[in-house]
C-alpha cells in the first residue's frame, strides 16, 4: 500500500510525460473542437487534452450563422495552455490556414483565384483571398497605368498568383496577367479573322516617330512611315493625325507574335511602274531636292519618284565640297538622268551635266599653245596650281617651271597669290585637267644651234664658292647657267683664284662641252686664253720668227682693239 500512494519520481515523469503526449503535434494546426458553453460574446470550445479554450462570436461572421453548444468547428491552436491554464485558439487564423492550403493547391495548378481589393498599401495594394491577405503590385492592377482604383475596390474578381511563400506569409497576385490573357485569346481571335491583302478601315489611336498604330476594332495594327505614301514622309504626323479614320491594306500577318503590317500606300498606283520609259537615261529634267546627306542629295521627281545626285556629280570645279554648299533642300535644280535601275527603284542623277562643262569652255577659248594668267593658289611637292576661268585650276608641273633650276628649287621661288603666266600644254576633258608650263614661255636655250662648242659667250657672275664661280649667259627670259671650276678660272696657275672675281663680274669664256641629255654647258676661262694663244702663234708667230710670246700676245691683242 505504500507503494501505491507514494509514487517514485519515475512514475510521476511518466504520468507528465502522458498528460503532455502529443502537444507539440498539435500546437500550431487546425483542429476539430467541440462547443461546450456560451458566455457572453465568447464561445467555450473544448479542443481535447482536457483543455478547453475561449473564442469571441463575431470570429464566426454575423451572430445568426455564430455556432450551437454541441456543434464541432474547425479552430487553429496556437498553445494548449495560457497563464490561466485555458488553450489559445483562433477561428480566423483557422480560416488563413484553410485558404493557404486551397491557395497553394490553385498555384500548383497554374489556376487564377478570385479575391477582392480591401486596401492600399506601399508599393501596391492589399487582396483578401477568401481568408489570406496577399499584396497587388501597381504595376499590376492592369495593362496600362490606372489612375483611379476606386471603382475595382471591394469587387470580387480573378487574379493570378505570382509568388508564395507560406513560411513568411508572402503572396504575390496580379490582376494585370488575368487582363492579358484574356486580351491574347481576343487577339488571337481577331486575327484569325484577318488576311494578308484584305483592306479595312481603321481608327488612328497613337502617332510615334516610327509610324502610327491602328485600331481595326479590337486589335491594333502598325502602319510604318514608309508604307503610308509612296513620297518621302519626314514624320507620320505630316500625314496622320489621332483620330483620323484611314483605310488600310493588311500587308503582312506574323502569327508567332500576331503583330500586324499595315499600308495606305499600297492602296494607290506604284508611281516607279514604267519609270524606265518615262525617265530615259540622258534625259533633262527638273525636281525639288527633298534631302541632303554627306555623299549627296536626293531630287524628287514626281511623287514618290525620288533619284540621287551623288556628291561627284554636283559640280563641274567643286571638289570635297559638303552637297549642302553646293545645294539646299526644297531648291529646283535641272538635272539629267545618268543610269535607272527599276528593280532596285534606284535613279542616278547628275546636276553638273544639266550645266555647261567649264573644260569645254575652256579649251574652245584657250587652245593648246595659249598664253593664260592667273593666281597661285597652291604650290605642292609636284609643281603649281594656278587659278583660272571659272573656277578652273591648271596645274604647272615641277618640270616646267624653269628650263635650267631643279623643281625644288623653282618652286621654291614662287607662293600662294602671286600672279603668274603660264603656257597650255594639254587639256584633258575628261579627266578635268589643265596642264601648264611656265618654261615654255621662252624658247629652250638648248634647241638647235644656238650654243656649240668652242663658242666664245660672255658670262656674267652669280655667285663665287671656294671651288670655282657660278655663272649665267645667253638670253635673260631663258637664262642658261655653269659653274666654272677654279683650275678653269686661268692659264696661269697664280692667277686660278676665286678672290679675282665678284658676283655681277662680266668675262669671256669659252663653250668646252654640250650635254643635250642632261641640259648642261660646261664653260672655261682657262680654255678661252689658249685658244686665243694658239690663234695668236698661228698669225703672228710665223711673219716675227724670234719675237717673244708677249710679244706675239701683244699683237694679236692690239689687232683685236683695232678692230673693235
Amino acid at each position: 500500500m505504500t507503494d501505491v500512494f507514494s509514487p517514485s519520481r519515475d512514475d510521476f515523469a511518466a504520468l507528465l510525460d502522458e498528460q503532455l503526449a502529443g502537444r507539440d503535434i498539435i500546437e500550431g494546426q487546425v483542429v476539430h473542437g467541440r462547443v461546450v458553453g456560451i458566455e457572453k460574446d465568447f464561445l467555450i470550445v473544448d479542443v481535447g487534452l482536457k483543455t478547453e479554450g475561449r473564442i469571441q462570436v463575431r470570429e464566426f461572421g454575423l451572430l445568426a450563422d455564430a455556432p450551437k453548444v454541441g456543434d464541432t468547428v474547425e479552430v487553429y491552436l496556437e498553445r494548449v495552455e495560457n497563464a490561466m491554464g485555458e488553450a489559445v485558439i483562433s477561428r480566423e487564423k483557422a480560416r488563413r490556414e484553410e485558404a493557404w492550403t486551397r491557395l497553394e493547391g490553385v498555384f500548383a495548378e497554374g489556376q487564377p483565384v478570385v479575391g477582392s481589393i480591401v486596401g492600399r498599401v506601399k508599393g501596391g495594394f492589399t487582396v483578401d483571398l477568401g481568408g489570406a491577405s496577399a499584396f497587388l503590385p501597381g504595376s499590376q492592377v492592369d495593362i496600362r497605368p490606372v489612375r483611379d482604383v476606386g471603382p475595382l475596390m471591394g469587387k470580387e474578381q480573378p487574379f493570378a498568383i505570382l509568388k508564395m511563400d507560406r513560411p513568411r506569409g508572402n503572396i504575390v497576385v496580379s490582376r494585370r496577367a488575368i487582363l492579358e490573357e484574356a486580351r491574347a485569346e481576343q487577339r488571337t481571335e481577331l486575327v484569325s479573322q484577318l488576311s494578308e491583302g484584305e483592306v479595312r478601315e481603321g481608327v488612328v489611336k497613337n502617332i510615334t516617330d516610327y509610324g502610327a498604330f491602328v485600331d481595326l476594332g479590337g486589335i491594333d495594327g502598325l502602319l510604318h512611315v514608309t508604307d503610308m505614301s509612296w513620297k518621302r514622309v519626314s514624320h507620320p504626323s505630316q500625314v496622320l493625325a489621332v483620330g483620323d479614320t484611314v483605310k488600310v491594306v493588311i500587308v503582312k500577318i506574323n502569327p508567332d507574335t500576331q503583330r500586324i503590317s499595315l499600308g495606305m500606300k499600297q492602296l494607290q498606283a506604284d508611281p516607279w511602274d514604267g519609270v524606265d520609259a518615262k525617265y530615259p537615261v540622258n534625259a533633262r529634267f527638273t525636281g525639288r531636292i527633298t534631302n541632303i546627306t554627306d555623299y549627296g542629295a536626293f531630287v524628287e521627281l514626281e511623287a514618290g519618284v525620288e533619284g540621287l545626285v551623288h556628291v561627284s556629280e554636283m559640280s563641274w570645279t567643286k571638289k570635297n565640297v559638303h552637297p549642302g554648299k553646293i545645294v539646299s533642300t526644297s531648291q529646283e535644280v535641272d538635272v539629267v538622268v545618268l543610269d535607272v535601275d527599276a528593280s532596285k527603284r534606284r535613279i542616278s542623277l547628275g546636276l553638273k551635266q544639266a550645266q555647261s562643262n567649264p573644260w569645254e569652255a575652256f579649251v574652245a577659248a584657250h587652245p593648246i599653245g595659249t598664253e593664260v594668267e592667273g593666281e597661285v593658289k597652291n604650290a605642292t611637292e609636284f609643281g603649281l596650281f594656278i587659278g583660272l576661268d571659272n573656277d578652273i585650276d591648271g596645274m604647272v608641273h615641277l618640270s616646267d617651271i624653269d628650263w635650267n633650276a631643279s623643281g625644288e628649287e623653282a618652286i621654291a621661288r614662287y607662293k600662294k597669290g602671286d600672279v603668274v603666266k603660264a603656257r597650255v600644254l594639254d587639256v584633258d576633258i575628261e579627266k578635268e585637267r589643265v596642264s601648264l608650263g611656265i618654261k615654255q614661255l621662252s624658247g629652250d636655250p638648248m634647241a638647235g644651234d644656238v650654243y656649240r662648242k668652242g663658242q666664245t659667250v660672255t658670262v656674267t657672275v652669280t655667285e663665287v664658292t671656294s671651288g670655282g664661280i657660278e655663272v649665267r649667259f645667253g638670253d635673260e627670259a631663258a637664262p642658261m647657267t655653269a659653274f666654272i671650276r677654279k683650275s678653269d678660272l686661268s692659264r696661269d696657275r697664280g692667277e686660278q683664284r676665286v678672290e679675282r672675281f665678284a658676283v655681277g663680274d662680266r668675262v669671256d669664256a669659252q663653250i668646252v662641252n654640250i650635254d643635250k641629255a642632261a641640259r648642261r654647258v660646261s664653260v672655261s676661262i682657262k680654255a678661252l686664253e689658249m685658244a686665243d694663244e694658239k690663234q695668236a702663234i698661228e698669225q703672228y708667230g710665223s711673219q716675227d720668227s724670234g719675237a717673244s710670246l708677249g710679244d706675239i700676245l701683244g699683237a694679236a691683242l692690239r689687232e683685236r682693239a683695232s678692230k673693235e
